[in-house]
């Protein structure tokens, strides 16, 4: 770890902390991406060296990295200190300074941005690897999904070592990426949204589907066996012999179920007891501000971000059946500037329910939900929402950057 960083690693290290500390004083933000650009430029192989003796989880994936990363950490802090960019600054900057941060910690579970798996896995040489998903997202500035898919196949077949994968049996996509290594920790996961996994990623045929088994007919690419699941009855993982890991997540949907399989199987690599691990997960109430709670005028607003086709799929399943819901999409750089993927999603669940559209392109939210038969409301702000909403439970679903106004409207920054 740490204790044996050159001097420059070391100057490097007592900027980057500076930096950062900067950053938070002057209300810039948590300092973890300009605190690894200073750390890096002093010292280019930083993150290597901060990275070098300890045990690594990388966490990689379409939609849940933030959850899942939180979930691991929480579950290996069962047998130490762990470093964590638990706040989703996700590229190597980030990663930098979350090891920097922790200096002695002896693990680190690290979300990964997608496109730098391969920089992490030469950088970190990390244990073990997970991949969760991968699904359509920010296409007019992002790699197509099956030629991010194709790049991982590549970057794993070179480049993960000794590194055991842990990976989603439900998505093809996935499975055909690991499918080159030779450890890996097949978890049923799940996958709602099928779309962009309707073709076989190997060959180009049409894949068939039976409940939860897939397969191609012709190059044979099918859905491996999974040693973890989520259990079909109650609320648990099933474990590689069968025994039922019980959970009481304070986090909602099927899908955190999945991230919580995901975070048992990754802690069990470390030599984490899953039934030590699985009530630990129960203390994560919120991830960067992601199903935080928040009163307001008497009304109790629950916070979701979805950012992609997938991510509203899984949001959708997470409300509950009758409180109104506020919907608020943005196009700024970082969501990406065509909205034209809202037409793949399907917003008739809320037919029926009082649902208030807001936003930078909540008028194009309107047309969506006005082709798809949906009632609702235009404001123009979130405090013009909670005002036409009656007292109560409300569910409020935005993308990235209304997700972060909307947290700065209510000074959540957790």
């Amino acid at each position: 770890m740490s204790a044996n960083l050159t001097p420059r690693a070391k100057f490097a290290t007592t900027l980057l902390r500076t930096a950062a500390a900067l950053s938070r004083a002057t209300g810039r933000g948590d300092g973890s991406v300009i605190g690894g650009r200073v750390g890096l430029i002093v010292e280019p192989r930083l993150l290597e060296l901060l990275a070098e003796g300890r045990h690594v989880v990388l966490i990689s994936g379409t939609n849940g990295k933030t959850t899942t990363t939180r979930f691991t950490t929480a579950a290996i802090e069962a047998i130490g200190k762990v470093a964590t960019n638990s706040f989703g600054a996700n590229m190597p900057t980030g990663h930098t300074t979350a090891l920097a941060k922790a200096p002695k910690a002896e693990y680190a579970a690290l979300e990964c941005d997608e496109h730098y798996l391969g920089q992490l896995l030469d950088a970190a040489s990390p244990k073990v690897v997970a991949l969760l998903n991968l699904s359509r997202d920010q296409l007019d500035r992002a790699m197509e999904v099956t030629a991010l898919a194709a790049k991982w196949r590549q970057t794993l077949q070179t480049s993960a070592g000794q590194s055991t994968i842990v990976a989603n049996a439900d998505d093809p996509l996935i499975v055909w990426a690991a499918s080159v290594c030779q450890r890996v920790v097949w978890v049923a996961a799940g996958q709602s949204w099928t779309a962009d996994s309707a073709i076989c990623p190997n060959c180009g045929s049409h894949l068939d589907r039976f409940g939860e088994f897939w397969r191609c007919t012709n190059c044979g690419l099918n859905r491996p066996s999974p040693q973890w699941s989520v259990a079909q009855e109650g609320e648990a993982v099933v474990g590689p012999d069968g025994r039922r890991y019980e959970l009481r997540l304070q986090l909602p949907g099927r899908v955190n179920r999945a991230n919580a399989a995901t975070a048992l199987a990754v802690a069990s690599l470390f030599g984490v007891d899953p039934a030590q691990a699985a009530p630990r997960l129960s203390e994560v109430a919120s991830v960067a501000g992601r199903y935080a709670k928040v009163e307001r005028e008497g009304r109790q607003l629950r916070l979701l971000l979805a950012k992609n086709p997938a991510g509203w799929l899984e949001s959708f399943d997470m409300i509950e059946p009758h409180p109104p819901v506020v919907l608020s999409l943005n196009a700024r750089e970082v969501d990406g500037f065509d909205t034209s993927w809202i037409y793949d999603v399907d917003f008739t669940s809320l037919a029926g329910r009082k649902v208030v559209v807001t936003g930078d392109r909540r008028t194009d939210l309107a047309v969506r939900l006005e082709v798809d038969g949906v009632d609702f409301i235009v404001v123009d702000d979130i405090r013009a929402a909670i005002a036409a909403v009656p007292p109560g439970p409300v569910e409020v679903v935005a993308n990235y950057t209304a997700f972060q106004d909307i947290r700065a409207e209510f000074n959540r920054v957790n």
